[in-house]
């Protein structure tokens, strides 16, 4: 399946310019990005949120998504991607027509695939997701309760109702 046509009127929230890739290792958390031309142009599903995720800031053209795209293969392809090795964003969670969660990942091999960074795309805006390792090294710094009583604390997330529960006591 081939790209969509896509407008090229585009919208940015933050900290980047548009139309410039940020380097590598820049850390987008604070950006947002959203398109409402393209929005009201095409329905944001599951066939066409990575051609929408393309527009992005996140988005690296060095990708393999990206090299499926020119040779007009659906950029998310799972047959055609598992034979690349490289830098490959894959569609990891669906919640139409709200929720779209796209994980970057290093591809090593047909079945070696390494997580690097997530993307959520909530009502046609795309952030960043923080990293596990920073959101928890920046709670550890502001928290001052003491660790002993950390053993007392579960954090559990329902799938169903899509929040974290916290819960008190041995766990």
């Amino acid at each position: 399946m081939a790209a969509t046509p896509l407008p090229q009127a585009g919208g940015l929230v933050g900290n980047t310019m548009e139309g410039m890739p940020p380097p590598p290792g820049t850390d987008l958390t604070g950006i947002c990005f959203r398109d409402q031309l393209w929005l009201n142009s095409f329905p944001l599903d599951r066939n066409l949120v990575f051609d929408y995720f393309a527009l992005s800031p996140f988005y690296d053209l060095t990708c393999n998504n990206e090299q499926l795209r020119m040779r007009s293969v659906h950029p998310l392809d799972i047959s055609q991607l598992s034979k690349l090795i490289g830098i490959e964003y894959m569609l990891n969670e669906v919640m139409e027509p709200h929720l779209f969660v796209i994980r970057k990942q290093k591809r090593d091999g047909p079945e070696k695939v390494t997580p690097m960074l997530t993307y959520y795309v909530l009502d046609g805006s795309i952030y960043q997701a923080p990293q596990r390792s920073s959101d928890f090294a920046s709670r550890m710094v502001f928290d001052s309760r003491p660790l002993s009583l950390s053993r007392h604390v579960c954090c559990t997330y329902t799938h169903d109702k899509n929040k974290f529960v916290v819960l008190i006591g041995e766990c």
